[in-house]
Formats: structure tokens, sequence, C-alpha cells
């Protein structure tokens, strides 16, 4: 059992802090990577939560895998995102910290497995979908400033 739905157990839906990562994936095209969440039918970052003792580039990594099939190594740091507040389907509640990650696909094929992940795509910055909450329209946003400010073309 994963640590967050041990302390689920003790605490009910009650709110509580949990940390994770998210990641920004591009292709060639400086098109960004999104997942289409089961949970909520919409579009977001590839990501989750940390597990004990884990760092939050060891949970980018591990999550982007677990997510997309796809092997990751973190390039760079976007930001921290942490006054942000998510509800699930079955009405657990969390605040999420999360640190947003620029990763770079080093190895792995695209994989869904249906359960987390429905769809994976490639999205342009003026193509950008639905996503699904706040804390994930402010990660999108930053990414496409930090690109602008590294002089990267975009799209």
């Amino acid at each position: 059992m994963e640590y967050w739905q041990k302390i689920r157990e003790k605490i009910g839906h009650d709110k509580f802090i949990v940390t994770g990562s998210s990641a920004a994936i591009l292709d060639n095209s400086n098109r960004v990577l999104l997942q289409k969440r089961a949970d909520k039918n919409c579009w977001g970052f590839p990501g989750g939560l940390a597990e004990l003792e884990e760092s939050f580039t060891e949970t980018a990594v591990r999550e982007v895998k677990e997510e997309t099939g796809l092997d990751v190594q973190v390039d760079e740091l976007i930001g921290i995102y942490s006054k942000y507040s998510h509800e699930f389907a079955n009405g657990d509640k969390i605040q999420p910290v999360l640190a947003f990650f620029k990763c770079i696909k080093v190895g792995g094929e695209f994989y869904c497995d249906k359960k987390e992940t429905l769809d994976l795509q490639y999205f342009a910055f003026d193509e950008k979908p639905e996503l699904l909450n706040k804390q994930h329209e402010d990660m999108f946003n930053d990414l496409f400033d930090y690109l602008k400010n590294k002089n990267v073309k975009i799209r």
C-alpha cells in the first residue's frame, strides 16, 4: 500500500498536503506532451505523488514511466506549485505541492493503460486543450514563458 493511501485510511476524505512532481516533455517541434487523465477525462502533465524517501526528480522519472511508458531524464526545474487544491472523484481532497520539471525523453515507447492514462498527445502552445485544473494551467503558461525567455522557437 502506498504512503498516501495509509494516511487516507486514518483521515478519510479530509484535505492534507502531499508532494509530487510533474513533467514537461517536448518533441522536436517544441510541442508539449500531455496526458488525457482517466480520473477527470481531461488533459494534464504526466506526474503524480511522491513515495516515502523519494526525491522530486525520482518521482518525476517514475511517474512519467508509469503513465506514459517513456524513460526521461530531468533537465531543469520550471517551478514549484503549492497553493492549490484538488478533489478526486471519490471525494478525497489534497493540497498538492508539485515540482514541475522540463524533462528529456531518453527511451521507452508510448503506453496508455486506460486506467490512469486514456491518451497521450503532443500539443503546440497555441493548441492548448482544456487542462485538469488551475495548477496545470499555471504550469502550462509558465512553461511557455520559460521557453520564450530561453529563446526557444515556439509555434
